[in-house]
Formats: C-alpha cells, structure tokens, sequence
C-alpha cells in the first residue's frame, strides 16, 4: 500500500509519518515567490505648451507592498503628452500615478488639477502654472506678465516646483528637480519638469533649463530631474523633449517643434533570486543583499510564482 500524505493547513508542506525517510529521487519543494515587493510606478511627462515648460509624470514609490502569489498584476505604462497635452497614468495593481501636466500656451495656464496630473505644467505669460498631486509631484511655474521678450514658467518636478518666469533679467522658469531612485540598480533621475520657453526676437534672453541638463552660456542650472531642455530665444534652438521612461516633462518652446514628454516606467524590486515573471528581468547586489528587478516600459503583467513540487 502506498504512502499516504496529508497537507498543512496554511504553508502547504508535506508532513510525513514519523520516522520516514523520503525515498531516492523525490526533491524538496520548489519554494514560492515574493510576497512582498518594492516599487516605482512613474507616470508619463506633459507635453510643452509654446511657452510653459510640462510637468513631470507622478512619482510613486514604496517598499514592503503586499502581493498574493499565483495572481496577476496588471501593469500599465504611461505615454508622455504632445504639444501641450497631459500625459498618460502608469499603473500597477491599484497604484496610480498621473500623467505630468501640459504646459500653457501664450496666455494660457499651466494643466493641473482637477485634471488628475503628477506635477502641473508652467504658465504661459502672465498665467500661473498647474497646481501638482500632493504625494506625487509640484506646481507649475507662474509665466513673468506680458512683455518681451516672453517667459514661461517652468513645469513642476516629483522633488519640487516649476520657477517662475522673471523680469527684469529676462530668464524663463527653470523645470521642477527630479527624483533619483535607485531601484534599477543603479541611481536615476525620474519626473523632473520641462524648462520653459524664453522667446525673444532680438536673440539676447537668457535661457532656461530642464532636467539634468548642465548649465547655459548665460543661465544657471535647472532644478534638476530628467526634464525637457531649455526654451532659446530666437534664432531658435529647440526645446528637449522629456527623457523616455522617466517621466520628464517637455521643454517650451514657441515655436514648437519636440515639446513631448517622456514616457513613463514602472520598476518592481524584491530582495533574493528569481520567483516571478513580467517585465525585463535583471538583478543587483550579492547575496544575501541581493534584488531581482522587473522593468516594465510598456504594459504587462507581474505574477509570483507558486508553491510547487518536482521528482528527479
């Protein structure tokens, strides 16, 4: 008669008779997946409007979040906006973040909430900026009242707000700081804001910045974050668009010609070896200190894997 066994409330082991010894050849149990994770969920950045730099996608991160193994998690990427345009949520399970704020055009304001958006996008001129999520990103620049030449806010960044347009030094808001994660494996720069646009006919305004970008001849560094780049006076030099899967908002420009907003990205960490699927799966540290990473830049699912058993 064969071997009867019964199964543990709970941790699903085996318990064997007492005194019995496994035969040759049957393994121990596979052990489950991650019942915990950490993780970054960055929304898409706003697109630029012609003068108001776009705002940042929302920046949500988290340790010790409670997963369910063998159960599907839904991820979602945001794509970032177009010419003035709000970009779009990223999603895992029921975390959000909003897609950053459009940036204003000539008079318009910044986009922000009840608009449901990360950081708000800067003002055209004399407009103030969108107003940011609390938790997730900042306000928008005001743009410096109406003149020439013209200055845009700049858009609001995950680590803080778009500057202002200012007179009488004929500078645009610099874009909002960024922040940085290490959750990739290495150190990034996510939801920085987009500089705005400083249009001047006459070539001779100085600049303003965005993101990482370095400093200018006739500026000084931005807020930091990963941002679009400086609007320019005229003879135009285009404004830069938010970095891809960061979450950056696009840099003003009047005319536009590259306003958009960087994508957004979703990061899920746990501490050991491989005991999920989704994504792009790498790894960072040595053991015991070690992470598997699932990087998604579009959408997808995260699923841990499950108690299972095997014979040899």
């Amino acid at each position: 008669m064969g071997i009867k066994y019964a199964v543990a409330s709970g941790n699903k082991s085996f318990i064997r008779p007492t005194g019995y010894t496994f035969p040759t050849g049957l393994s121990v149990a596979v052990a489950a997946g991650p019942t915990s994770v950490d993780y970054l969920v960055v929304g898409g950045g706003g697109g630029a409007g012609n003068y108001g730099g776009g705002g940042a996608g929302g920046f949500r991160t988290s340790t010790g979040y409670t997963i369910t193994v063998a159960t599907n998690y839904t991820v979602n990427v945001g794509g970032g906006g177009v010419q003035a345009t709000t970009g779009s949520n990223s999603v895992f399970d029921t975390i959000t973040s909003y897609g950053g704020g459009g940036g204003g055009n000539q008079t318009d304001p910044g986009i922000g909430t009840p608009n449901l958006v990360g950081s708000g996008g800067g003002g055209g001129y004399s407009v103030s900026g969108g107003s940011g999520t609390p938790g997730q990103g900042n306000n928008g620049g005001t743009g410096a009242p109406f003149g020439s030449p013209f200055r845009g806010g700049g858009g609001g960044g995950s680590g803080g707000v778009g500057g202002p347009g200012v007179m009488p030094s004929n500078r645009a808001g610099d874009g909002g700081a960024g922040t940085a994660s290490s959750y990739s494996g290495s150190a990034v720069t996510y939801a920085g804001g987009g500089g705005g646009a400083n249009f001047n006919s006459g070539g001779s305004a100085l600049q303003s910045v965005g993101g990482a970008y370095p400093a200018l001849v006739g500026s000084s560094p931005g807020g930091g974050g990963t941002g679009g780049g400086f609007g320019t006076p005229a003879p135009s030099l285009e404004g830069t668009a938010g970095t891809v899967n960061t979450g950056g908002g696009g840099g003003g420009l009047a005319p536009l010609t590259n306003p958009y907003g960087g994508s957004g990205i979703v990061i899920v960490r746990y501490s050991g070896s491989q005991g999920a699927t989704g994504g792009t799966v790498t790894s960072s540290g040595s053991a015991p200190a070690n992470f598997t990473i699932h990087t998604f830049t579009g959408p997808g699912t995260f699923r841990s894997n499950t108690l299972s058993y095997s014979v040899n």
